[in-house]
């Protein structure tokens, strides 16, 4: 016989029987699924475009970002790990620079805020940040605004004639911001020095201007240099007491629109390299509010990129202002960044929320856009890390 008995004993019976119910188990079970992992960050290459703007704002308020030079170096190298390669320092808010000043020196006796005497923050930063490859622009934060809830502050003390009046002819004063007259030939060529004066000391790679610069709240015209010169342009006629009549709203903005031209002419007539920007509030809101017309400055190639403040807090109003925002922009020419919300008080946009602000600026056609402000950088290292250079 080819076959014959085996006998086991109870120990071979009983690792035979151990073999067949394993082999019985194995194959009754279903095929193991496989899905695919991606790679981690760092094996993967980033998909946003190297030549567009990555920016972030750094301010003094609620932030001690610039306190120090240690402080300093640690913001550029969290920019530099974010992926962020435009800083956009402040150096001009509340009636104080973060750089000594021979301009705010003649004016109001105080070169620099009193937090940084003996410092200079502004050429601290440039050399941190170009010593890691960021660029930096100056940001004239108040702009018009001449001081917060202070009667106008030290400017207005020194100079009450170039005080914004509405038809009352008392301060202007909008959101608790005290308002200089953005007309007042004085005071535009105040705002004019201040950025020749950066321009001219500082290897700055930009200036900037945002939702105060140029800008006057529609409230404000009412003072005697502004009525004046209505009168003798338009046949000695008064502007009209209601400050939101169009053609009153159109005159105004259109001061500050040249005023916008003149800038960056005396600017890069120092410095025909240097960038000049706006981060101006969403039009037409900012224009009905705070005569801002940035549709022109775009159209007229004024400004070598716009960066509009599309501030939501969820994805749906965020997509309709974005959508609003891209219909008034004509000039391809200029690059068009939105500014996105990344913290303001206690609030902190959520990963998710940034992802999917991210996604609409790509579906858009916005390759990049600046964020609102370094601190939020800080409290969502990771998505910055994992995600964000990552979004198609």
């Amino acid at each position: 016989m080819l076959c014959q008995k085996i006998k086991f004993g109870k120990a071979g019976t009983f690792f035979l029987t151990l073999i067949f119910l394993s082999a019985l188990v194995l194959s009754c079970k279903k095929p193991t699924e496989v899905t695919y992992t991606p790679p981690p960050p760092e094996d993967r290459p980033p998909v946003w475009d190297v030549n567009a703007l990555r920016g972030v704002w750094v301010t003094t308020t609620a932030s001690t970002a610039l306190n120090s030079r240690a402080n300093i170096k640690e913001m550029v190298t969290n920019c530099k790990a974010a992926g962020i390669n435009t800083i956009f320092m402040v150096v001009y808010n509340n009636a104080r620079t973060m750089y000594p000043s021979t301009v705010m020196n003649n004016l109001i006796g105080k070169p620099i805020l009193e937090t940084f005497t003996g410092r200079d923050p502004l050429q601290e930063c440039i050399e941190e940040a170009h010593a890691q490859g960021l660029k930096v622009h100056a940001w004239f934060e108040y702009g018009f605004a001449s001081s917060f809830s202070a009667n106008g502050g030290a400017i207005v003390a020194a100079k009450p004639h170039w005080a914004a009046k509405d038809v009352s002819g008392n301060l202007v004063v909008k959101n608790g911001f005290d308002w200089l007259n953005g007309i007042h030939p004085e005071v535009q060529q105040f705002m004019i020095d201040l950025f020749k004066e950066v321009v001219t000391k500082y290897n700055v790679d930009g200036v900037q201007g945002d939702d105060r610069l140029p800008a006057m709240p529609t409230q404000g015209g009412y003072d005697t240099y502004t009525v004046d010169l209505y009168k003798a342009e338009n046949g000695g006629a008064s502007p009209p007491t209601n400050f939101a009549n169009t053609g009153w709203v159109n005159w105004r903005a259109n001061k500050l629109n040249q005023f916008c031209k003149r800038l960056r002419n005396e600017v890069k007539a120092i410095k025909p390299t240097v960038q000049f920007t706006i981060s101006p509030s969403p039009f037409p809101f900012g224009m009905n509010e705070y005569l801002q017309d940035w549709p022109t400055w775009v159209d007229s190639a004024w400004v070598d990129a716009i960066l509009p403040q599309c501030y939501r807090y969820d994805i749906s109003a965020y997509n309709a202002t974005l959508a609003q925002q891209k219909g008034y922009y004509k000039n391809n020419a200029v690059p068009f960044y939105p500014g996105v919300l990344l913290k303001v008080g206690s609030y902190v946009a959520s990963d998710a929320f940034l992802t999917q602000m991210i996604q609409s600026n790509r579906a858009a056609g916005f390759k990049g856009e600046c964020f609102f402000f370094y601190e939020g950088i800080k409290e969502s290292p990771g998505w910055f890390r994992n995600q964000y250079p990552y979004i198609p």
